[in-house]
């Protein structure tokens, strides 16, 4: 497993196709969805609310559980669509393997968590999770081209679907969660969702 995540980590050459092949893997990658969730959300939740305390955790399990829906939407919608319109030989399984190992760089935003202690330090930790959100999405677009085995067009077309209906999601998610005054959170959903 710890094989795995460094190999993600590195973007080590077959190490999605690996985890593609193991239908074992299924359990461990949502489990990865879902800490890296709450990880990236207790981050994104602390700079939002400013304090330790049930504001910051019920925002931070909102978000975490809008981010894991978002993530099982976005890898229902691209093994759909990569079936659909380009034929692809893929399972819904195979593609939350894949992508489930891409989503651990969402872990990374739990460096927003240092708002509470050093509000000045947030400005630090801000260009390290947008560069990490960058690296996420270019190991969703390797972890996606491994499991539907398409062409680079075809694949960051059936990702950028995904992506859309996402965001979709997470933007109806953000407006329930502001009319209960949990936007951070909410917020925080929509911008992780990948």
């Amino acid at each position: 497993m710890i094989d795995k995540i460094v190999g993600a980590f590195t973007f080590k050459a077959g190490i999605y196709k690996e985890v593609e092949e193991d239908a074992s893997f299924t359990t461990t990658a949502w489990v990865i969805v879902a800490v890296s969730a709450l990880l990236n959300s207790l981050g994104t939740s602390a700079a939002s609310v400013h304090s330790i305390g049930g504001r910051w955790i019920v925002a931070a399990l909102t978000g975490a559980i809008f981010a894991v829906i978002g993530f099982g939407l976005g890898a229902f919608v691209i093994s759909w669509a990569g079936k659909t319109f380009f034929n692809a030989d893929v399972t819904f399984e195979e593609v939350v393997r894949t992508i489930g190992l891409a989503y651990m760089w969402n872990a990374i935003g739990f460096l927003g968590i240092v708002a509470l202690a050093a509000p000045g330090l947030a400005c630090a930790s801000g260009p390290i999770t947008f560069l990490a959100g960058l690296a996420g999405l270019v190991a969703w677009f390797i972890a996606a081209k491994e499991a539907l085995d398409l062409e680079w067009p075809q694949t960051i077309g059936t990702v950028i679907i995904g992506w859309v209906v996402t965001l979709l999601v997470t933007a109806v998610a953000s407006a329930i969660l502001g009319l209960l005054g949990l936007a951070g959170a909410g917020l925080g959903a929509m911008f992780r969702s990948f």
